[in-house]
């Protein structure tokens, strides 16, 4: 076991050339351990046979004609030319888009799509070993190419949305200063209906490069209890932003390469006739006027099925002491940290880090009322453009006494060698502008009681017992 560094033991001052130095370190360790044995050497490996079928299942969904990544990677003339970039990007683990630390914290998650050591050891071989196309006989058989808009809920074996509800479109000038579009839309439903999973997409292939982000807010029609109380920041009374955010009631928050919110089984969100969702679409222009806006895809529970729990979704703060605390120097690393208190014992069903630009680094950590601390989950290399939701298995999801604090970290690269960084002349604050930067990890939660809370407490206990005993068996 390998030691790496993790923020959590460094001092603000200082902390992102270590946290570099410590990345850099980790990558030449996998580098490492995907280097071949002198047997596994004497075996050729091909596009073909070897790389084509990793390619095929963890690549080709974004890679191929007409989809949002910048290449096609279905066949060997189309793939070849990309294959020393190919390597880094697997290896430092840019690719495919799943950036949680493999270190520390969760790590059983239900939409895990990352490469195992082997596949990242079979690329690194293939291109080391001068990137041969092999028998084309050998290829897989080809998947379907995405020639729609698809829904990711679809692709994973979901089926089609029981209802969509779309937003108006609004035409983005190919220049022009970021715009904010909050329309308005009914959900068209004659009886109460409970959410198991939300996917909020474009309303088009094109919208995708213009769309950064998307919430869909409930607008309530008497339904008090869809109103979060279960956290408080602890912020003054003249300054209280991120509690009432919280309390507004989300049905859903979609970013760049995010796919959907799956809730736990038993838990969701109500949905009651009259009810609207109030959209906040963040649009920038990419150079082309695209004419785009959001839908909401919503997979029901079935009638006689409904949930016991609701899910609330929420953004855990990373910035202590308000937005004017967020102060990012030109040519500098910067790290912020905030504070949540959890008044109800609480299961964590996801986490999304958040960031802009110079995001670089989140990690959350629970500090427990017996003043112990864990690590639930550590992002160390983000990428503003794959907003990644890890969706915790349901036994791995974080389950948490009441009065436990949800502490978030935050780290900043203002620098050139940030490649993401527009202008690291530029001072940089809080702000909802795409060149602005904000923190914040968005979770959703379900409460329980403490009756609840032991159960699973004692449940999870008795299954790790389990576990244990029929590993020493074997």
């Amino acid at each position: 076991m390998r030691a790496i560094l993790k923020p959590r033991h460094l001092s603000a001052v200082g902390t992102m050339p270590i946290m570099l130095i410590a990345m850099a370190a980790q990558t030449s360790a996998l580098a490492a351990d995907a280097t071949p044995s002198n047997a596994a050497a004497r075996e050729q490996v091909t596009f073909s046979k070897d790389v084509a079928p990793i390619l095929q299942a963890k690549c080709q969904e974004c890679h191929q004609p007409n989809s949002i990544a910048p290449m096609s990677l279905i066949t060997f003339q189309e793939t070849r030319p990309w294959a020393r970039s190919i390597r880094e990007r697997v290896i430092t683990r840019q690719m495919p888009p799943w950036h949680i630390d493999q270190s520390v914290g969760v790590q059983k998650f239900k939409n895990d799509m990352s490469l195992t050591v082997e596949q990242v050891s079979t690329i690194v071989r293939w291109v080391d070993g001068g990137a041969v196309q092999g028998d084309p006989k050998d290829l897989p058989p080809a998947k379907p190419l995405v020639t729609d808009n698809e829904w990711k809920g679809v692709r994973d074996g979901y089926g089609p949305p029981d209802l969509v509800v779309r937003s108006p479109e609004y035409t983005m000038a190919a220049r022009h200063q970021d715009v904010w579009y909050r329309p308005m839309s009914d959900v068209p439903i004659t009886e109460p209906r409970w959410a198991k999973m939300v996917e909020i997409r474009p309303t088009n292939l094109k919208g995708r490069r213009i769309l950064h982000h998307s919430i869909a807010y409930l607008v309530l029609n008497n339904d008090p209890e869809a109103v979060n109380t279960g956290t408080s920041s602890g912020r003054s009374a003249d300054d209280d932003t991120a509690d009432l955010v919280n309390r507004r009631p989300q049905l859903m928050e979609w970013a760049i390469g995010k796919g959907y919110d799956l809730f736990r089984p038993g838990t969701g969100k109500l949905i009651v006739p009259g009810e609207k969702i109030s959209w906040d679409q963040h649009i920038h222009a990419v150079g082309e006027e695209i004419t785009a806006g959001s839908e909401i895809g919503i997979w029901f529970y079935k009638k006689g099925d409904e949930p016991e729990k609701r899910s609330y979704l929420i953004g855990f703060t990373g910035i202590r002491g308000g937005r004017q605390s967020l102060d990012i120097p030109p040519n500098s690393f910067a790290q912020t940290e905030g504070f949540t208190a959890l008044k109800e014992n609480t299961l964590i069903e996801n986490f999304q880090p958040h960031f802009h630009l110079r995001g670089k680094s989140m990690q959350v950590e629970a500090i427990l009322p017996d003043g112990s601390s864990q690590i639930l989950s550590y992002v160390g290399n983000f990428n503003f453009n794959w907003m990644t939701n890890y969706i915790y298995d349901d036994d791995a999801a974080p389950l948490l006494p009441k009065g436990t604090v949800i502490h978030v970290s935050a780290w900043y690269d203002n620098t050139k060698a940030n490649k993401n960084n527009p202008d690291p002349d530029q001072w940089v604050g809080y702000g909802d502008r795409t060149v602005d930067e904000m923190a914040h990890a968005w979770m959703n939660v379900v409460y329980l009681n403490d009756e609840e809370y032991q159960k699973m407490l004692g449940d999870r206990k008795t299954k790790m017992a389990k576990v244990t005993a029929d590993q020493n068996l074997q």
